[in-house]
């Protein structure tokens, strides 16, 4: 049983081992599948620590922008959660990781939704949620890891598909599919972009007089952003709290090697990026050809990042407006106070910008990212008093689909007990059926006109 949670909380080694079998499929030379491997895997540790590097200096920014604004409430943290979840439900996350992971692979290859998600500490959140909610309504046993695999299987494959349309947009081919569970955001974000904005002018094509043409370089233009919003939040911060963050060094200094830090970390990100796609994407064709086919890897969000770098930062930026804006009307709600998560804010709010901008442009990207820093702020708020029941006090999941996942199933276990559960599994299973033959029909159709 550990051996599968540890097998599932380390993405690299799934990433990798899945390029291990596309190229020992493609019958490739033995230096050839060790070669793109172990490329897949280095490239993926290159990306996980570049994030890394990202989240470590965005947590030195969190504290200072509670004190600088004077925020107070409940940070959204997956991690918080999980914590928990482990100690109890740990054999069942495990079994559902397992064999939801199984399910997803039998739904990529008998219908029509070829997506594989292949995002572990992803796939090891959703686990926990289902199978805390699940027990709720009274799931146990086998029962439990039976139903909460064969929803998480089906999570697995349709969050892909929904965000695909506007990937396809972002990165101009089916290759790659998202493999984050925030297709809530990643889907109606750029929608609303869409019918705000104008495609024709893109974030990337931003015009800039000569003399200060260093900002086309997208490392600069993040350097001296994240500077201007670290120094501002510090000298903003109370003293005690920033000279608390510094260790006693130079405030402004210290601020500005954070900004740095994060901007470095942005780098190392694109690099790993870079250098998995080269292997894992080749090799996944063995997977396509011969095992799925047809399969589209779903991969976690930075592997977008590559596609519109300005987008990037403008959608977080935006993100962290909407963000502030839902913060500062929840205190006048029932609900609790969320402070928005810098953390999610960057990573889906720049995912978001990435597919606002291929259809919206700049004014979509900006509208689209406020949208969606509104929208998961606000979930987790929605989340929070069902986790508390659970006995998750103070902790609630910080991404759009697991809120929307727990506030649905649980909702249903109040009003329909384990009959809802089961509405929901034939639903589900009505979608891939139905969707499938539409899928098969349409694929039909351009044959037909080409006779």
């Amino acid at each position: 049983m550990n051996f599968v949670y540890s097998f599932f909380n380390q993405p690299a080694i799934i990433i990798g081992l899945i390029a291990f079998i596309g190229l020992v499929a493609l019958r490739k030379p033995i230096d050839k599948i060790l070669s793109g491997t172990f490329k897949t895997v280095v490239g993926f540790v290159i990306l996980s620590q570049g994030g890394g590097i990202i989240s470590s200096a965005l947590e030195k920014l969190s504290p200072a922008f509670e004190s600088a604004f004077q925020v107070q409430g409940v940070i959204p943290s997956n991690e918080a959660v999980i914590g928990l979840a482990e100690t109890l439900f740990g054999a069942e996350m495990a079994l559902i990781m397992a064999f939801g992971f199984i399910c997803n692979i039998l739904i990529a290859r008998f219908t029509k939704f070829k997506y594989i998600f292949l995002t572990g500490h992803h796939v090891l959140f959703m686990s926990a949620l289902l199978a805390a909610v699940l027990s709720t309504i009274g799931f146990r046993g086998t029962e439990l890891v039976i139903t909460g695999s064969l929803i998480l299987g089906a999570v697995m494959t349709l969050s892909p598909a929904v965000v695909q349309p506007f990937y396809r947009k972002a990165t101009g081919n089916d290759n790659i599919a998202m493999g984050h569970f925030n297709a809530i955001s990643y889907s109606l974000s750029p929608l609303i972009s869409k019918a705000v904005g104008n495609k024709q002018r893109s974030t990337e094509d931003i015009k800039v007089p000569k003399q200060l043409s260093f900002f086309r370089d997208n490392t600069i233009t993040t350097a001296i952003v994240m500077i201007i919003l670290y120094v501002v939040t510090y000298l903003f911060a109370e003293r005690s709290v920033a000279m608390e963050l510094s260790g006693g060094d130079n405030i402004v200094m210290y601020a500005v090697m954070q900004a740095m830090i994060f901007t470095a970390g942005f780098v190392v990100v694109l690099h790993g990026v870079r250098m998995m796609l080269a292997e894992i994407v080749p090799a996944f064709k063995g997977i396509s050809e011969k095992i799925v086919p047809d399969a589209t890897p779903a991969l976690d969000v930075p592997v977008l990042f590559p596609y519109a770098p300005n987008a990037v930062l403008i959608g977080f930026m935006s993100s962290v407006v909407g963000g502030l804006m839902v913060f500062l009307i929840l205190p006048f709600t029932p609900l609790p106070v969320i402070i928005p998560g810098l953390i999610n804010l960057f990573f889906v709010g720049a995912g978001v910008g990435v597919l606002a901008n291929a259809v919206g442009g700049i004014r979509g990207t900006i509208v689209g990212g406020i949208f969606n820093g509104a929208l998961i702020t606000f979930l987790p708020a929605l989340m929070l008093p069902l986790l508390g029941e659970l006995g998750f006090a103070n902790s609630t999941f910080g991404d759009a689909d697991f809120a929307v996942t727990g506030i649905l199933l649980g909702q249903l276990g109040v009003l329909f007990s384990k009959a809802g559960i089961y509405g929901i599994l034939f639903i589900l299973a009505l979608i891939f059926i139905v969707g499938s033959i539409i899928k098969a029909r349409n694929n039909k159709m351009p044959e037909a006109e080409a006779k």
